[in-house]
């Protein structure tokens, strides 16, 4: 799970862990106006919250990864998918992929790539570059809802086994440290300060 915020982890009273994720955020990049809303409007019904820029070069401001500023504040920047349109003038749709899949900051945020043209050496491309997903338009309403879960599958994985490498470190440091104890309490007994007061104990009861 990339940037920003972190899924929600609870343990109810059965002790079974389950996991609450926040919204998903998706960066859609179209440069038709009327394809960026209808992806807009789908992903709004799938209850996702939604930013749309008009081209690969905006998409690199938002992100940061322009070479400046970028236009948005990278410490509170979550992102957990982005959409891109294929065909654009300027930076096509595979550049931003390859741009993206460079960056040590979004390297692992899923891609789905968008186009009207089924061209499959076009997608081969896409998907060996690390693409997540090749979509035709008209994208549908099922596509988007498939990628969701897709993606909210993955990042309750990512979560649980997270989850249980911190359960593994917290024993394996509890055990070092009663380890750590027992060593000492046997050192405590073996020193010569403890053997000549259990040998003077000895002696008086010899006495008495």
């Amino acid at each position: 799970m990339a940037v920003g915020e972190v899924m929600r982890m609870e343990i109810p009273a059965g002790g079974e862990l389950t996991v609450t994720s926040p919204e998903l955020h998706v960066l859609a990049v179209d440069d038709s106006i009327v394809d960026r809303k209808v992806i807009e409007r789908l992903l709004r019904i799938s209850s996702c919250k939604v930013t749309t820029v008009e081209s690969g070069t905006r998409a690199l401001q938002y992100l940061g990864l322009d070479g400046g500023k970028g236009a948005s504040n990278l410490k509170d920047l979550k992102v957990n998918l982005i959409v891109t349109d294929y065909s654009m003038p300027g930076l096509t749709g595979y550049d931003l992929l390859k741009k993206i899949k460079e960056s040590s900051a979004f390297r692992e945020v899923p891609v789905v790539i968008m186009s009207s043209e089924n061209i499959l050496p076009r997608i081969e491309e896409c998907l060996k570059e690390g693409a997540e997903e090749f979509l035709l338009k008209p994208v549908k309403l099922a596509d988007v809802t498939r990628i969701k879960q897709l993606i909210m599958r993955n990042e309750a994985e990512e979560c649980k086994t997270l989850s249980h490498s911190n359960k593994r470190k917290l024993q394996e440091d509890c055990d070092t440290s009663s380890s750590s104890s027992s060593h000492d309490d046997s050192s405590v007994e073996d020193t010569p300060s403890s053997k000549r007061m259990k040998s003077e104990s000895e002696n008086l009861s010899s006495l008495f």
